[in-house]
């Protein structure tokens, strides 16, 4: 398949060719749009150095037999189940990080992971910055500090103070430089190829809520902590991330190892029995 240079002209397409978005595996293609032939037959991968996540014109659907199985018995699946449970009731919400360093490929696969999580149309509309230096998780818990004290100064957030209360949180987030890693995660509103062209994303929120929580679960897997910070408005992450217009910040991630003394609040453990969560219909 020949490589062809994307067209210049907002919204053009040539004759015979379609751009398409590729994750790279290697080479010059990684993050970036290209354009291509449409194909009436399956894409040699091997010519774009990359996987092809979905084309822009004449998307066609190509089956292909499931990978991948799980195969369990009953009783397996029950005792699998009920295995995950006791281990996901082991995980909390922590504030309190030690000194110790988290190898940067553990937190790079637990986000690996996330990218895995199921998306609308399968545009996987996320972007997750990963921080370790010491100036920028500084500038970070400033600018969030900023916007703490103005929420917690607020008469109009009162009621919303009062139910923060049992949680023991204030404007003060030392988490945010001594957690080892900061995982920023944002929502891409919309995508754009080179040419400036906008694509829709569908279903952003969900999307990246189920990738969030993809992620969450990852870290603990790997004898992680974490802690979900969200300070409103935390427009100053785009800048600071470097991040374009498109992407929303949603979330900051504290990620690292327990302090020595660490603490949870009490309520934390209060968690509502199945019969309030679950409605079956058998």
């Amino acid at each position: 398949m020949k490589m062809a240079k994307p067209s210049k002209v907002a919204g053009a397409v040539k004759a015979g060719q379609t751009y398409i978005l590729v994750r790279a595996v290697a080479g010059v293609y990684r993050g970036r749009y290209v354009s291509g032939p449409v194909c009436t037959g399956p894409i040699d991968n091997k010519q774009i150095r990359g996987e092809i996540m979905f084309i822009r014109e004449k998307l066609q659907y190509q089956p292909q037999p499931l990978p991948d199985r799980v195969a369990m018995s009953d009783a397996e699946g029950i005792a699998a189940a009920a295995a995950y449970l006791q281990h996901m009731k082991t995980r909390h919400t922590v504030r309190d990080f030690s000194s110790r360093p988290v190898p940067r490929q553990i937190v790079e696969d637990c986000i690996r992971t996330a990218g895995l999580a199921p998306s609308g149309a399968n545009h996987q509309p996320w972007h997750f910055s990963l921080i370790g230096n010491a100036d920028m998780k500084a500038a970070i818990r400033k600018a969030a500090e900023k916007e703490e004290a103005k929420f917690y100064s607020s008469e109009s957030h009162d009621e919303w103070i009062k139910a923060l209360e049992p949680i023991g949180t204030g404007p003060d987030k030392p988490h945010l430089v001594d957690a080892p890693w900061l995982i920023v995660v944002f929502a891409e509103r919309y995508g754009v190829f080179e040419d400036g062209t906008r694509y829709k994303n569908y279903y952003v929120p969900e999307s990246v809520g189920i990738a969030a929580g993809f992620l969450i679960s990852a870290l603990h897997n790997a004898g992680l902590v974490c802690l979900t910070h969200t300070p409103n408005p935390m427009a100053f992450m785009t800048k600071i991330c470097e991040r374009p217009a498109s992407n929303k910040p949603v979330m900051i991630l504290a990620v690292g190892h327990p302090a020595e003394d660490a603490s949870i609040p009490a309520v934390a453990k209060r968690k509502k029995p199945l019969s309030e969560i679950l409605s079956c219909f058998d």
